[in-house]
């Protein structure tokens, strides 16, 4: 299984269906197969997409943060996966990243998903991850997937994206910080010691 999983992620890698993306295609995940903990967000940023590391940029700064989570073993721990909606940096629109290209997901998403077996804890990102994670959230605001999913049932919680540019909606909504980062930090901790499921 762990060399089909290889596989599969060097598949991944070399995936240039999105050739007209602005800076070309390049993927940027990271996972593991016994992954516990798995990050969905929408596509890598352009800074992401310069270093060739997911969240390496100020919302990167920000999740690890609400994570309590360092910066080492965010990338160095395998038990924690990143699997973005769309795999490449889809350029930049008038109000923020473009949204990531249909393709990508229906190419790729359903195989890794079957593949991961060991995930205890799903963090959803955003809208384009709500739609296809949580498909009973979709057509809610990310406002109210966040609340319906603020205790953490069925080892998942959806979060606002922590773009700098959602820091009206955190002041706005400072419960978010308050009241359900803290039951998130408690969830991952509880995974990466092996209590989650105890």
């Amino acid at each position: 299984m762990r060399q089909d999983f290889q596989k599969l992620k060097l598949e991944m890698l070399a995936c240039r269906l999105c050739k007209e993306l602005p800076l070309g295609p390049s993927p940027i995940f990271q996972l593991e197969e016994h992954a516990k903990i798995l990050i969905v967000g929408q596509a890598p940023g352009r800074l992401a997409h310069l270093k060739k590391r997911p969240f390496d940029d100020p919302s990167g700064n920000r999740l690890r943060d609400w994570l309590a989570i360092d910066r080492s073993t965010f990338y160095a721990d395998p038990r924690i996966g990143i699997f973005p909606m769309g795999l490449c940096f889809p350029g930049t629109g008038s109000a923020g990243d473009n949204p990531p290209p249909k393709i990508c997901a229906t190419t790729w998403r359903n195989r890794v998903l079957q593949s991961l077996k060991n995930v205890e804890l799903t963090l959803v990102l955003g809208a384009y991850a709500i739609a296809w994670h949580t498909p009973h959230l979709k057509g809610q605001s990310v406002t109210g997937a966040v609340k319906q999913s603020s205790t953490g049932r069925g080892d998942f919680f959806v979060l606002p994206h922590p773009s700098p540019r959602n820091n009206k909606w955190l002041k706005k909504n400072a419960w978010f910080e308050a009241d359900v980062i803290p039951r998130i930090q408690k969830k991952v901790k509880q995974v990466l010691n092996g209590s989650a499921r105890s």
